[in-house]
Parts: structure tokens; sequence; C-alpha cells
């Protein structure tokens, strides 16, 4: 059987979004279970749903006893109802708090193949949903517990219903109110996750449809009395809490201090250019790097086809406005992936590709691959020993040959075996990746390895063999905090020796040594050291060492 006839196969009525979900899942699941809880967002994300299970206050997002204003509360409540259904909160198992990522990156791509299907039909649906949760970046996201794989699964659900409705004013099959029911789930839903983003991508996307069209009187057929009603109901309640328990403390520090000074300047550190999100496009949105070009020339091509025009003003607007925005992250631009999905799709059951998007889909495609392997061999030279160097050379491999394969085959003219089989590839390399190579990297590791010395040392608090809280001096990074429990001291020299002078264990990082050392002797006190940690804290590029100290046994008298 043909390559076509299996996508005409598995393409038909619900299946085409239940087999781009499973891609998704299938490249998301390896990092869930094998990364380690990373710094900083993640662990943030993290330890504020777990206080939320220690302390039944689901309104107020804290991080120990510090308030966490800067996002709704939409993913600390996915979080905990998943630990609660699969976990305990003391166990800290992250890969418990990953799973509502994985389901928002399945949503993704499942969405993108629905809402795609209505104008090019279930394969290309199909093919654009596989191409979407095979992505380097969504498959990254699934496994990463914040609020990013969430946010692209419900504003993707919400363009793709959109899409429907919008299809059925041009002639498509007409919609009912279930599609107008997902519309206002998927809007409700991002705006609980992540506020005002998935509200500006949908509206833009409907706002450069009617400007384009020059009507639109098809966005009448929304729902609007029920919906908005539907959206009072989903955000209001909590709205109306927080608002209340922090006397509007949160809507202050959440706009004021976060939100608005990303869009006047580089906030964190984070800023950078207009271009930055193009010229990392490639890297991202891989292996569909070599069906870029191709999607391009096909928005120009046949802009006035309504599924092409749709995925134009959904990626358009919205990326000049990431673009534009001072603070930048990687991730930002996810939610417009499924509009690149869209064209490639399209791009490649519409044969042949022009000899132009062609050669440029080549060089990038085998270029990207290239980057990646360099990038893996660079890291295990840096941070790797020679046990790895199995993971090391597997993955390496496994993605420079996603990105040469799909460059000879698209090179041949053969574009859907180009991409399927790239995809294939980077689903494997991406697996190796987040599921061996880089767990292997002890250097990368801190908190981990200093969670399992003390645990080796029966002095892990929950163990139930020391008491809480383990004070830590000079290092602060809220994987430890996951780690080691909401007690943890983060604090300096004072709080570590206080630390050994109640009997619990102190973790000191390299630059406090000599204080606490100095300090220790003006006291009297006895330790003994259990451990000592070494390696990179990549959060801030710093080498680092930690030492983990326990009271001294007391002497007979």
């Amino acid at each position: 059987m043909s390559l076509q006839a299996y996508l005409d196969r598995f393409s038909q009525g619900w299946r085409a979004p239940a087999f781009a979900a499973l891609i998704a899942m299938l490249a998301g699941l390896p990092g869930l279970f094998a990364m380690p809880p990373l710094d900083r967002d993640e662990s943030r994300f993290a330890q504020a749903t777990a206080q939320m299970l220690e302390t039944g206050d689901f309104v107020v997002i804290q991080f120990q006893d510090q308030p966490r204003f800067k996002k709704p509360v939409g993913i600390h409540w996915m979080q905990a109802a998943s630990v609660a259904l699969v976990s305990q909160v003391e166990d800290r198992d992250i890969w418990a708090y990953r799973l509502p990522s994985l389901l928002g990156a399945m949503l993704a791509a499942a969405a993108c193949a629905w809402g795609a299907s209505v104008f090019f039909g279930g394969p290309t649906g199909l093919l654009a949903g596989a191409i979407l949760g095979s992505t380097f970046l969504l498959s990254t996201e699934a496994f990463i517990a914040k609020t990013d794989a969430v946010l692209a699964g419900t504003t993707t659900l919400a363009l793709a219903a959109l899409a429907r409705i919008y299809a059925a004013s041009r002639g498509g099959p007409p919609t009912g109110r279930i599609t107008r029911l997902l519309f206002w789930l998927g809007l409700s839903l991002s705006m609980l996750v992540k506020g005002p983003v998935g509200l500006m991508v949908v509206t833009l996307t409907a706002l450069s449809l009617w400007a384009w069209d020059r009507k639109g009187a098809w966005l009448r057929d929304l729902g609007w009395t029920w919906g908005l009603i539907l959206m009072a109901a989903i955000v209001g309640p909590w709205a109306a809490a927080v608002t209340v328990a922090t006397d509007g403390g949160f809507w202050t520090t959440a706009f004021g201090a976060d939100f608005a000074p990303k869009l006047v300047g580089g906030q964190e550190s984070h800023g950078a250019p207009p271009g930055y999100h193009t010229l990392l496009t490639p890297l991202l949105i891989f292996p569909g790097a070599l069906l870029l070009p191709a999607a391009l020339a096909l928005g120009w091509r046949a802009r006035n086809e309504p599924g092409v025009r749709f995925a134009l003003c959904w990626l358009i607007p919205a990326f000049i406005v990431f673009e534009a925005t001072p603070t930048k992250l990687v991730h930002y631009t996810l939610p417009t992936y499924g509009a690149f999905a869209w064209l490639m799709a399209a791009a490649v059951m519409r044969p042949p590709v022009g000899e132009v998007a062609k050669w440029i889909g080549v060089v990038l495609s085998a270029l990207v691959g290239v980057v990646f392997a360099a990038a893996i061999f660079y890291l295990y030279g840096e941070y790797g020993d020679p046990s790895d160097l199995p993971a090391t050379v597997v993955t390496a491999l496994l993605l420079a040959a996603a990105g040469l394969t799909g460059a000879y085959l698209l090179w041949r003219g053969e574009a859907l075996k180009a991409i399927v089989g790239a995809g294939v590839l980077t689903i494997l390399g991406h697996g190796a990746f987040a599921g061996a190579f880089a767990p292997s990297l002890d250097p990368l590791w801190l908190s981990q390895r200093t969670e399992r010395a003390l645990e080796e040392a029966r002095l892990l608090p929950r163990q139930g063999f020391t008491p809480a809280p383990v004070a830590v001096a000079g290092y602060a990074e809220p994987s430890l905090v996951f780690a080691l429990g909401t007690p943890t001291d983060l604090g300096d020299v004072p709080e570590a020796i206080e630390a050994i002078a109640d009997q619990r264990p102190a973790v000191v990082e390299g630059r406090e040594q000599a204080a606490f050392e100095a300090e220790l002797k003006a006291r009297g006190l006895k330790v003994r050291e259990i451990g000592k940690v070494e390696g990179l804290d990549y959060s801030n590029g710093d080498e680092t060492t930690l030492r983990i100290y326990a009271p001294a046994p007391s002497e007979p008298p």
C-alpha cells in the first residue's frame, strides 16, 4: 500500500485528529518521565502547584512564602488534578505535573488536523496535525510542566473551530453548536491558562479575515450571547476570588509588573531584536524546515483560497506582534505553528514543489539536521563522560539523518516521503535526546544530584529521619525547592549555621564556603560532609559546587 493510500485510510472522520494526537504523544512521551525537573519556570510552576495541594488554597498562587502573580491559575488547576489522580504531592513526581502539557500538545495536533481537513481534505489535515505534533518545539514543550503546550492546544482548538465556521460561510460543510462550543471553550481556557495571549491570536485572525474579505457577517454565527456567558462562567469565579483574596494585588502585579514590561522592554534579560523568531523558526519547527519555503510560496500563490487565506491571517499578524514585542522567548510563537503546518501540508499535497522552494528546503533541512547533531556532540564534550557516548552517537545520528533524509527525498521530488521520513526520524531522535542523552549529562542536574545525596544519607526530610527544612546557602534554583520540599530555607551562611545547630542538614555553595567554615569555627560547631555536587547552573551559566553537610554525631560523655 502506498503512502498516499495510508493517508487516505487513516484520515477518515475522527481518525485524522486521533492519529495526529497519537503522533504528538509519541514525540513528547520520552521526556515526560526521563527529564529531571527544569529550572526555572517548570520548577516554579510545579512547586506552586504542590503548595496548592499541600495547603488547599487553590486561588492564590505562591512559591514558598512569596506570591506568584504572573499567570492565571488554569495550569495549576490542571496540574493539581493530574497529581491528585496519578501521584502524591509528597512524592515530587515531576511527570505527574507534566501530563497536562502532553495533553495540550496532543490537543494542538488534533485540532490542527480537524481544522485543516475542512479546507484541504482529511489526508492533508492528518499530515498537518502530524507535522505540528512532531515539531521540535511542541514535542519539547510537551514534557515541560508550564503553560505553553496547553496554550498551543487551547488556542489551536479555538482557531480550528473558527476556521470551520469561516469555511461554512464560504460554501463548506455547515457547523453546529458543538463547533461554536469548542471555539468558546478553547478561547476561555486559553485565557485561564495564559491571560490575553490566546485571545490576541484569535482576535487578530478574525480581524484580518474581516479586513481582507471586507465582510464579516459570518462572525455573527459564533453564538456571542451564550459564548460570553460561558467565558464568564469559566474565567469569572477565579478572577473574582483572586481579586478579593489579594485585594487586587494579583492584577496589579500580573499586568503592571509582568505583562506590560514585556511590551516596552526586554524583561529579565530576554530582550532580542526583530527577526529573532524568524531566524529560529527553521530550528524550532524541524523537521518542517524542509517545507518552510514551499509553504510560504503556496501562501502567496494560493492566497485567495479560503483555507490558505485563513492560515495567513492566523500566522502573519500574530507573528508580527511577537517579533515587535521587545521581550522574546523561543516558545512565544508556538500558537502560530498550526498555520505553518496547514501551509506545509497543503504544499506537499499539491506537487510539484517549485524549484527555488525545493532547493532552499533541501539546504535548510540538511543544515538544521547537521546543526542539531553538532550541538549534541558539543554538549557531550562539555558535560558528558564516556558512558554517555552510545546515547550521544544514537541521538546525533538520528537527528542528522532526519535532516539529510528529508533533504535527499525532497531533492528527488518526493516531498511526501521527505516529510514523513524526516518526521519519523525526528521523533526517534527527539526521544533519544529527551529520554536518554540529556538526562545522562550529570553536571547539568545539580538539584537532582543533591536530592539523591541527601536521600542516600537518609537526610531528606520527607524520609522522616531528620527535621525540615534543609538550609541552602548561595544557591536558590527552584528545582531544589521542588526536590527538597516547600519549607526549604533558601538563605545565606547564617541560615546554614542555624540548620547545623538545630541538627538539620545544610547545602553550601562554593562561594559561601569560606564564610561558612569561619562561622562554624566561631560557633564551635562540628559537621560532616556527606557529599559534593559539581556542575553548571545552566540558568545563569555559572560553574557551581554544592557541599552537603550534616551535624557531626554527638560524642558520648
